[in-house]
Protein backbone atom coordinates (compact mmCIF):
# COMPACT_ATOMS: atom_id res chain seq x y z
CA UNK A 1 0.00 0.00 0.00
CA UNK A 2 0.75 3.25 -0.73
CA UNK A 3 2.76 4.78 2.37
CA UNK A 4 2.23 8.55 3.45
CA UNK A 5 4.36 11.06 4.68
CA UNK A 6 3.53 12.90 8.35
CA UNK A 7 2.86 16.27 7.98
CA UNK A 8 2.48 18.63 11.03
CA UNK A 9 -1.12 19.97 10.84
CA UNK A 10 -3.64 20.77 12.41
CA UNK A 11 -6.76 18.53 12.59
CA UNK A 12 -8.71 19.25 9.41
CA UNK A 13 -12.26 19.34 8.46
CA UNK A 14 -13.12 18.53 4.63
CA UNK A 15 -16.19 19.36 2.81
CA UNK A 16 -16.73 16.80 -0.05
CA UNK A 17 -17.73 17.81 -3.16
CA UNK A 18 -21.47 16.48 -3.00
CA UNK A 19 -23.50 18.86 -1.02
CA UNK A 20 -25.06 18.09 1.76
CA UNK A 21 -22.76 15.14 3.00
CA UNK A 22 -19.85 16.19 5.05
CA UNK A 23 -16.14 14.14 5.62
CA UNK A 24 -14.37 15.09 8.89
CA UNK A 25 -11.39 13.76 10.54
CA UNK A 26 -12.51 13.05 14.63
CA UNK A 27 -9.29 11.72 15.68
CA UNK A 28 -5.59 11.52 13.82
CA UNK A 29 -3.97 7.93 15.20
CA UNK A 30 -0.56 9.06 16.25
CA UNK A 31 -1.32 12.25 17.46
CA UNK A 32 -1.37 11.22 21.17
CA UNK A 33 1.32 8.70 23.36
CA UNK A 34 0.22 5.34 23.22
CA UNK A 35 -2.45 5.87 20.97
CA UNK A 36 -3.06 2.62 18.23
CA UNK A 37 -1.75 3.26 14.87
CA UNK A 38 -2.12 1.84 11.09
CA UNK A 39 -5.58 0.70 11.25
CA UNK A 40 -6.14 -2.03 8.03
CA UNK A 41 -6.89 -5.12 6.21
CA UNK A 42 -10.85 -4.77 6.13
CA UNK A 43 -11.26 -4.77 10.14
CA UNK A 44 -14.61 -4.44 11.76
CA UNK A 45 -16.08 -1.36 13.53
CA UNK A 46 -18.79 -2.49 16.07
CA UNK A 47 -20.98 -0.32 18.05
CA UNK A 48 -21.53 -0.92 21.67
CA UNK A 49 -24.23 -0.86 23.62
CA UNK A 50 -23.49 2.40 24.96
CA UNK A 51 -23.10 4.24 21.49
CA UNK A 52 -19.37 3.75 21.64
CA UNK A 53 -17.67 2.15 18.51
CA UNK A 54 -14.59 -0.68 19.56
CA UNK A 55 -12.26 -1.95 17.02
CA UNK A 56 -8.36 -2.88 16.76
CA UNK A 57 -5.55 -1.69 14.82
CA UNK A 58 -1.95 -4.12 14.98
CA UNK A 59 -0.01 -0.55 15.60
CA UNK A 60 1.89 -1.07 11.78
CA UNK A 61 3.48 2.27 12.30
CA UNK A 62 4.91 1.84 16.11
CA UNK A 63 5.71 -1.07 17.97
CA UNK A 64 3.45 -3.88 15.64
CA UNK A 65 2.11 -5.30 18.53
CA UNK A 66 -1.79 -4.32 18.45
CA UNK A 67 -3.92 -2.91 20.10
CA UNK A 68 -8.07 -2.81 21.28
CA UNK A 69 -10.01 0.42 21.37
CA UNK A 70 -12.83 2.56 21.57
CA UNK A 71 -13.95 6.01 20.30
CA UNK A 72 -17.17 8.11 20.83
CA UNK A 73 -19.01 9.34 18.19
CA UNK A 74 -17.40 12.41 18.87
CA UNK A 75 -13.89 11.06 18.39
CA UNK A 76 -12.34 10.47 21.73
CA UNK A 77 -10.38 7.58 21.50
CA UNK A 78 -9.59 5.54 24.37
CA UNK A 79 -7.13 2.39 24.41
CA UNK A 80 -8.93 -0.93 26.17
CA UNK A 81 -6.10 -3.61 25.68
CA UNK A 82 -2.59 -3.78 24.47
CA UNK A 83 -0.99 -6.62 23.22
CA UNK A 84 1.80 -8.08 23.56
CA UNK A 85 4.78 -10.80 23.63
CA UNK A 86 4.87 -13.46 24.82
CA UNK A 87 1.05 -13.63 24.21
CA UNK A 88 -0.23 -13.34 20.15
CA UNK A 89 -0.24 -10.22 18.63
CA UNK A 90 -1.49 -8.11 15.78
CA UNK A 91 -5.32 -8.05 15.25
CA UNK A 92 -5.82 -6.58 11.85
CA UNK A 93 -9.51 -7.74 11.85
CA UNK A 94 -11.25 -5.66 14.02
CA UNK A 95 -13.90 -6.58 16.53
CA UNK A 96 -17.38 -7.98 16.62
CA UNK A 97 -19.69 -7.93 19.09
CA UNK A 98 -21.48 -10.49 20.76
CA UNK A 99 -24.92 -11.35 22.65
CA UNK A 100 -23.00 -11.55 25.75
CA UNK A 101 -21.82 -7.81 25.42
CA UNK A 102 -18.35 -8.79 24.84
CA UNK A 103 -16.00 -8.10 21.63
CA UNK A 104 -14.62 -11.23 19.64
CA UNK A 105 -11.37 -11.01 17.65
CA UNK A 106 -8.16 -12.62 16.35
CA UNK A 107 -4.62 -12.15 16.17
CA UNK A 108 -2.96 -13.55 13.53
CA UNK A 109 0.39 -14.16 15.16
CA UNK A 110 2.43 -14.66 18.55
CA UNK A 111 1.27 -16.84 21.01
CA UNK A 112 2.50 -19.80 21.88
CA UNK A 113 3.57 -21.91 18.79
CA UNK A 114 3.25 -18.14 17.12
CA UNK A 115 0.26 -19.33 15.01
CA UNK A 116 -1.88 -16.48 16.08
CA UNK A 117 -5.02 -17.09 18.69
CA UNK A 118 -9.08 -16.11 18.79
CA UNK A 119 -9.88 -14.45 21.73
CA UNK A 120 -12.58 -12.49 23.60
CA UNK A 121 -13.08 -8.97 25.48
CA UNK A 122 -15.08 -6.96 28.07
CA UNK A 123 -15.72 -4.10 27.25
CA UNK A 124 -13.44 -2.63 29.87
CA UNK A 125 -10.91 -4.66 28.55
CA UNK A 126 -10.15 -7.74 30.13
CA UNK A 127 -9.46 -10.28 28.01
CA UNK A 128 -9.79 -14.37 27.54
CA UNK A 129 -8.21 -16.76 24.73
CA UNK A 130 -10.54 -19.07 23.41
CA UNK A 131 -7.94 -20.85 21.00
CA UNK A 132 -4.49 -20.57 20.25
CA UNK A 133 -3.32 -22.07 17.00
CA UNK A 134 -0.61 -24.90 17.72
CA UNK A 135 1.17 -27.40 15.02
CA UNK A 136 -1.29 -30.04 14.28
CA UNK A 137 -3.71 -26.71 13.50
CA UNK A 138 -1.24 -25.01 11.23
CA UNK A 139 -0.21 -28.56 9.88
CA UNK A 140 -3.82 -29.04 8.78
CA UNK A 141 -3.25 -25.22 7.23
CA UNK A 142 -5.58 -23.72 10.22
CA UNK A 143 -3.40 -20.75 11.47
CA UNK A 144 -2.77 -17.27 11.65
CA UNK A 145 -6.33 -15.63 11.72
CA UNK A 146 -6.86 -12.37 9.64
CA UNK A 147 -10.58 -11.54 10.45
CA UNK A 148 -12.92 -11.71 13.77
CA UNK A 149 -15.31 -14.56 14.45
CA UNK A 150 -19.05 -14.35 13.99
CA UNK A 151 -21.75 -15.50 16.34
CA UNK A 152 -24.55 -17.37 14.54
CA UNK A 153 -27.98 -17.62 15.41
CA UNK A 154 -27.53 -20.46 17.33
CA UNK A 155 -24.75 -18.46 19.49
CA UNK A 156 -21.62 -20.84 18.73
CA UNK A 157 -18.99 -18.49 16.64
CA UNK A 158 -17.23 -19.21 13.14
CA UNK A 159 -14.67 -17.94 11.67
CA UNK A 160 -11.71 -17.85 8.87
CA UNK A 161 -7.97 -18.21 8.95
CA UNK A 162 -5.87 -18.06 5.90
CA UNK A 163 -2.69 -20.93 6.83
CA UNK A 164 -0.34 -18.07 6.12
CA UNK A 165 3.17 -19.83 4.91
CA UNK A 166 1.92 -23.33 5.54
CA UNK A 167 -1.28 -24.24 3.54
CA UNK A 168 -4.88 -22.75 2.53
CA UNK A 169 -6.46 -21.89 5.46
CA UNK A 170 -9.66 -22.86 7.05
CA UNK A 171 -13.46 -22.60 8.34
CA UNK A 172 -13.80 -23.31 11.95
CA UNK A 173 -16.51 -23.12 14.54
CA UNK A 174 -15.80 -22.60 18.95
CA UNK A 175 -19.22 -23.15 20.44
CA UNK A 176 -20.24 -20.80 23.05
CA UNK A 177 -21.24 -24.13 25.55
CA UNK A 178 -17.90 -25.51 26.26
CA UNK A 179 -15.73 -23.38 24.03
CA UNK A 180 -15.00 -26.72 21.65
CA UNK A 181 -12.64 -25.79 18.76
CA UNK A 182 -13.46 -27.37 15.58
CA UNK A 183 -12.23 -27.20 12.00
CA UNK A 184 -15.07 -27.60 9.72
CA UNK A 185 -12.97 -27.26 6.85
CA UNK A 186 -9.29 -27.29 4.93
CA UNK A 187 -9.46 -25.43 1.77
CA UNK A 188 -7.09 -27.15 -0.78
CA UNK A 189 -5.90 -24.62 -2.96
CA UNK A 190 -8.57 -25.88 -6.05
CA UNK A 191 -11.65 -24.51 -3.76
CA UNK A 192 -9.98 -21.42 -2.40
CA UNK A 193 -6.84 -20.46 -0.46
CA UNK A 194 -6.09 -17.87 1.74
CA UNK A 195 -9.80 -16.83 3.40
CA UNK A 196 -8.83 -13.27 4.93
CA UNK A 197 -12.32 -12.07 5.26
CA UNK A 198 -14.80 -12.35 8.38
CA UNK A 199 -18.19 -14.94 7.47
CA UNK A 200 -21.19 -13.59 7.01
CA UNK A 201 -24.16 -15.98 8.13
CA UNK A 202 -27.53 -15.99 5.20
CA UNK A 203 -30.68 -15.90 5.65
CA UNK A 204 -31.01 -19.67 4.70
CA UNK A 205 -28.86 -19.93 8.26
CA UNK A 206 -25.70 -20.90 5.81
CA UNK A 207 -22.65 -19.14 6.31
CA UNK A 208 -20.67 -17.39 3.34
CA UNK A 209 -17.47 -16.29 2.51
CA UNK A 210 -14.58 -15.63 -0.12
CA UNK A 211 -10.68 -16.23 -0.35
CA UNK A 212 -8.41 -14.25 -1.53
CA UNK A 213 -6.56 -16.72 -4.06
CA UNK A 214 -7.24 -20.12 -5.18
CA UNK A 215 -9.94 -21.96 -7.34
CA UNK A 216 -9.06 -22.92 -11.34
CA UNK A 217 -7.68 -19.57 -12.23
CA UNK A 218 -5.57 -18.54 -8.91
CA UNK A 219 -8.22 -15.38 -8.29
CA UNK A 220 -10.09 -16.62 -5.13
CA UNK A 221 -13.38 -17.86 -4.87
CA UNK A 222 -17.17 -17.02 -3.47
CA UNK A 223 -18.25 -20.18 -0.81
CA UNK A 224 -20.74 -21.39 1.53
CA UNK A 225 -20.36 -23.64 4.23
CA UNK A 226 -22.90 -25.52 6.76
CA UNK A 227 -22.90 -25.24 10.45
CA UNK A 228 -21.75 -28.71 10.36
CA UNK A 229 -19.28 -28.18 7.44
CA UNK A 230 -20.94 -29.20 4.15
CA UNK A 231 -19.17 -27.21 1.70
CA UNK A 232 -19.52 -25.93 -1.67
CA UNK A 233 -17.30 -23.53 -3.36
CA UNK A 234 -19.54 -21.34 -5.90
CA UNK A 235 -17.69 -19.50 -7.55
CA UNK A 236 -14.19 -18.47 -8.94
CA UNK A 237 -13.32 -15.21 -9.92
CA UNK A 238 -11.85 -14.99 -13.08
CA UNK A 239 -10.48 -11.86 -13.45
CA UNK A 240 -12.73 -10.10 -15.65
CA UNK A 241 -15.75 -10.23 -12.27
CA UNK A 242 -12.89 -9.35 -10.27
CA UNK A 243 -9.56 -10.94 -8.31
CA UNK A 244 -7.94 -11.24 -5.20
CA UNK A 245 -10.73 -10.85 -2.59
CA UNK A 246 -10.18 -9.43 0.69
CA UNK A 247 -13.36 -7.80 2.70
CA UNK A 248 -16.15 -10.09 3.77
CA UNK A 249 -19.41 -9.88 2.26
CA UNK A 250 -23.01 -8.38 3.61
CA UNK A 251 -26.45 -10.06 2.83
CA UNK A 252 -28.30 -6.79 1.40
CA UNK A 253 -31.87 -6.12 1.81
CA UNK A 254 -32.57 -8.02 -1.47
CA UNK A 255 -31.30 -11.50 -0.17
CA UNK A 256 -28.06 -11.12 -2.28
CA UNK A 257 -24.77 -10.44 -1.28
CA UNK A 258 -22.51 -7.44 -1.90
CA UNK A 259 -18.77 -7.85 -2.01
CA UNK A 260 -15.38 -5.79 -3.36
CA UNK A 261 -12.45 -7.72 -4.75
CA UNK A 262 -8.88 -5.82 -4.31
CA UNK A 263 -8.70 -6.13 -8.13
CA UNK A 264 -10.45 -7.43 -11.74
CA UNK A 265 -10.54 -6.92 -14.98
CA UNK A 266 -9.41 -2.78 -14.40
CA UNK A 267 -8.72 -1.66 -10.66
CA UNK A 268 -11.34 -3.72 -8.46
CA UNK A 269 -14.99 -4.43 -8.87
CA UNK A 270 -17.76 -4.31 -6.73
CA UNK A 271 -19.76 -7.41 -7.15
CA UNK A 272 -23.46 -8.99 -6.41
CA UNK A 273 -24.15 -12.73 -6.14
CA UNK A 274 -27.05 -14.59 -5.56
CA UNK A 275 -26.80 -17.14 -2.81
CA UNK A 276 -26.53 -20.01 -5.38
CA UNK A 277 -23.37 -17.74 -6.88
CA UNK A 278 -24.41 -15.75 -10.12
CA UNK A 279 -21.75 -13.25 -9.70
CA UNK A 280 -22.85 -9.94 -11.17
CA UNK A 281 -20.24 -6.82 -11.86
CA UNK A 282 -21.94 -3.48 -10.39
CA UNK A 283 -19.27 -1.55 -11.00
CA UNK A 284 -15.77 -2.08 -12.51
CA UNK A 285 -13.26 0.49 -11.23
CA UNK A 286 -11.21 1.30 -14.39
CA UNK A 287 -9.97 4.12 -14.23
CA UNK A 288 -7.46 5.63 -11.24
CA UNK A 289 -10.05 8.62 -10.75
CA UNK A 290 -12.37 6.50 -9.66
CA UNK A 291 -9.82 4.83 -7.17
CA UNK A 292 -8.18 1.15 -6.76
CA UNK A 293 -7.17 -1.55 -4.65
CA UNK A 294 -10.03 -2.11 -2.91
CA UNK A 295 -9.81 -3.65 0.48
CA UNK A 296 -12.20 -2.79 2.84
CA UNK A 297 -15.79 -3.86 2.44
CA UNK A 298 -19.12 -2.73 1.90
CA UNK A 299 -22.29 -1.19 3.84
CA UNK A 300 -25.49 -1.19 3.01
CA UNK A 301 -27.03 2.32 4.63
CA UNK A 302 -30.48 2.99 5.43
CA UNK A 303 -30.76 5.15 1.85
CA UNK A 304 -30.23 1.85 0.43
CA UNK A 305 -26.89 2.47 -1.42
CA UNK A 306 -23.71 0.65 -0.48
CA UNK A 307 -20.80 2.89 0.79
CA UNK A 308 -17.33 1.41 0.64
CA UNK A 309 -13.57 3.03 0.46
CA UNK A 310 -10.81 2.45 -2.34
CA UNK A 311 -6.86 2.46 -0.63
CA UNK A 312 -5.80 4.01 -3.25
CA UNK A 313 -6.23 6.06 -6.50
CA UNK A 314 -8.75 8.67 -6.90
CA UNK A 315 -7.58 12.01 -7.56
CA UNK A 316 -4.92 12.47 -4.36
CA UNK A 317 -3.61 9.20 -5.13
CA UNK A 318 -4.68 8.13 -1.55
CA UNK A 319 -7.81 6.39 -2.32
CA UNK A 320 -11.40 7.49 -2.51
CA UNK A 321 -14.95 7.09 -0.77
CA UNK A 322 -17.87 6.01 -3.24
CA UNK A 323 -21.31 5.26 -3.33
CA UNK A 324 -22.75 2.65 -5.85
CA UNK A 325 -26.65 1.85 -5.96
CA UNK A 326 -28.19 -1.52 -6.21
CA UNK A 327 -28.31 -1.19 -9.74
CA UNK A 328 -24.80 0.46 -10.05
CA UNK A 329 -24.86 4.02 -10.20
CA UNK A 330 -21.95 5.19 -8.81
CA UNK A 331 -20.28 8.29 -7.52
CA UNK A 332 -16.75 9.05 -5.78
CA UNK A 333 -18.30 10.81 -2.28
CA UNK A 334 -14.55 12.30 -1.49
CA UNK A 335 -10.46 11.38 -2.44
CA UNK A 336 -8.65 10.92 0.46
CA UNK A 337 -5.30 12.92 0.59
CA UNK A 338 -2.52 12.96 2.67
CA UNK A 339 -3.63 15.66 4.56
CA UNK A 340 -7.30 14.06 6.01
CA UNK A 341 -6.05 11.00 5.89
CA UNK A 342 -5.47 8.24 3.42
CA UNK A 343 -5.08 4.64 1.93
CA UNK A 344 -8.68 3.38 3.87
CA UNK A 345 -8.50 -0.44 4.02
CA UNK A 346 -11.20 -0.72 7.03
CA UNK A 347 -15.09 -1.49 6.16
CA UNK A 348 -17.46 1.53 7.11
CA UNK A 349 -20.04 1.44 9.24
CA UNK A 350 -23.45 3.44 9.90
CA UNK A 351 -24.05 4.44 13.08
CA UNK A 352 -27.23 4.38 15.35
CA UNK A 353 -26.83 8.36 15.00
CA UNK A 354 -26.65 8.13 10.94
CA UNK A 355 -23.86 8.67 10.19
CA UNK A 356 -21.01 6.61 8.68
CA UNK A 357 -17.75 6.12 10.16
CA UNK A 358 -14.45 4.92 9.14
CA UNK A 359 -10.39 4.85 9.20
CA UNK A 360 -7.76 5.23 7.23
CA UNK A 361 -4.42 3.40 7.40
CA UNK A 362 -1.99 6.36 7.06
CA UNK A 363 -2.01 10.24 6.36
CA UNK A 364 -3.08 12.94 9.20
CA UNK A 365 -1.38 14.85 11.07
CA UNK A 366 0.76 12.39 12.46
CA UNK A 367 1.07 10.19 9.57
CA UNK A 368 -0.49 7.04 10.70
CA UNK A 369 -3.72 7.09 9.99
CA UNK A 370 -7.58 8.73 11.03
CA UNK A 371 -10.56 7.61 12.14
CA UNK A 372 -13.59 10.18 10.20
CA UNK A 373 -16.76 10.14 9.71
CA UNK A 374 -19.05 10.74 6.74
CA UNK A 375 -22.57 12.49 7.37
CA UNK A 376 -24.72 11.91 4.60
CA UNK A 377 -27.58 13.68 6.56
CA UNK A 378 -29.74 10.29 6.96
CA UNK A 379 -31.45 9.92 10.61
CA UNK A 380 -31.10 8.05 13.02
CA UNK A 381 -32.14 4.26 13.38
CA UNK A 382 -31.52 1.05 14.95
CA UNK A 383 -30.09 -1.91 14.53
CA UNK A 384 -30.11 -5.12 16.63
CA UNK A 385 -28.76 -8.68 17.01
CA UNK A 386 -28.94 -11.40 15.74
CA UNK A 387 -30.68 -11.08 12.52
CA UNK A 388 -33.04 -13.69 12.30
CA UNK A 389 -35.20 -15.30 15.34
CA UNK A 390 -38.16 -17.09 16.25
CA UNK A 391 -41.42 -16.12 18.09
CA UNK A 392 -40.30 -15.59 21.79
CA UNK A 393 -36.73 -15.03 21.00
CA UNK A 394 -34.51 -12.16 22.32
CA UNK A 395 -33.63 -9.93 19.77
CA UNK A 396 -31.10 -6.93 21.46
CA UNK A 397 -31.75 -3.26 19.98
CA UNK A 398 -29.14 -0.56 19.74
CA UNK A 399 -30.17 3.11 19.21
CA UNK A 400 -30.28 6.24 21.45
CA UNK A 401 -33.56 8.26 23.08
CA UNK A 402 -34.74 5.21 24.21
CA UNK A 403 -37.22 5.43 27.82
CA UNK A 404 -39.18 3.66 29.57
CA UNK A 405 -42.28 4.87 27.35
CA UNK A 406 -40.93 3.58 24.19
CA UNK A 407 -42.68 1.33 21.88
CA UNK A 408 -41.19 -1.20 20.17
CA UNK A 409 -42.70 -3.12 16.81
CA UNK A 410 -41.79 -6.20 14.60
CA UNK A 411 -43.03 -5.22 11.00
CA UNK A 412 -46.01 -3.57 13.37
CA UNK A 413 -46.67 -6.32 15.75
CA UNK A 414 -45.55 -4.62 19.30
CA UNK A 415 -43.60 -6.47 21.44
CA UNK A 416 -42.55 -6.41 25.52
CA UNK A 417 -39.12 -5.08 26.09
CA UNK A 418 -36.45 -4.10 29.15
CA UNK A 419 -34.64 -1.14 28.88
CA UNK A 420 -31.68 -1.57 30.14
CA UNK A 421 -29.92 1.42 28.80
CA UNK A 422 -31.00 4.88 26.53
CA UNK A 423 -29.13 3.24 23.99
CA UNK A 424 -29.59 -0.77 24.83
CA UNK A 425 -33.08 -2.61 25.05
CA UNK A 426 -33.99 -6.15 24.73
CA UNK A 427 -37.66 -7.48 22.86
CA UNK A 428 -38.89 -9.98 22.43
CA UNK A 429 -40.16 -11.45 19.14
CA UNK A 430 -43.90 -11.35 19.32
CA UNK A 431 -46.61 -13.52 18.38
CA UNK A 432 -47.70 -13.53 14.85
CA UNK A 433 -44.53 -11.32 14.44
CA UNK A 434 -43.32 -11.47 10.49
CA UNK A 435 -40.83 -10.83 8.94
CA UNK A 436 -39.68 -6.84 8.14
CA UNK A 437 -37.97 -3.83 10.13
CA UNK A 438 -38.26 -2.93 13.67
CA UNK A 439 -39.03 0.33 15.16
CA UNK A 440 -38.64 1.98 18.13
CA UNK A 441 -40.89 5.20 19.15
CA UNK A 442 -38.60 7.71 20.92
CA UNK A 443 -39.54 11.46 22.47
CA UNK A 444 -37.23 12.51 18.73
CA UNK A 445 -39.63 10.38 16.79
CA UNK A 446 -39.64 6.95 15.72
CA UNK A 447 -36.12 5.19 14.56
CA UNK A 448 -36.31 2.20 12.06
CA UNK A 449 -33.86 -0.34 11.80
CA UNK A 450 -30.98 -0.55 9.20
CA UNK A 451 -31.95 -4.25 8.31
CA UNK A 452 -35.40 -6.62 7.89
CA UNK A 453 -35.69 -9.03 10.89
CA UNK A 454 -36.01 -11.97 9.45
CA UNK A 455 -38.99 -14.15 11.34
CA UNK A 456 -38.10 -17.99 11.28
CA UNK A 457 -41.26 -20.82 11.41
Amino acid sequence: MSKLLPLCIVLLTASISVSAQTYTVLHNFGSKAGDPTGPRYSGVISQSRGGNMFSSADDHWTDQRGAAFSVTPSGAVTVVHRFALPGAIRPVGGLTLARDGQYYGANKTGGTYNYGNIFKMKQGGGLTVLHTFDPSDNASGCSHPYAPPIQSVRDDFYGTAIGEGSGNGCVYRISADTGQFTVLHTFNGTDGRGPYAPLVQGADFNFYGTTRNGGWSGYGTFFRISSTGDFESLWTFDGFTGAFPMAGLIEGSDGNFYGTTSNGAGLGVVFKTTPGGTVTVLHDFGAGGEGKTLIGGLVQATDGNFYGTASEGGANGAGVLYRVSPAGDFAVLHNFDVNTGGNPQNTLMQHTNGILYGTTEAGGNAGKGTFFNLDLGLPPLVTYLPTYGRVGALVQILGQGFTDASEVFFNGTPATYKLVYPTYIRATVPDSATTGPITVTTTNGTLTSNKVFIVHP
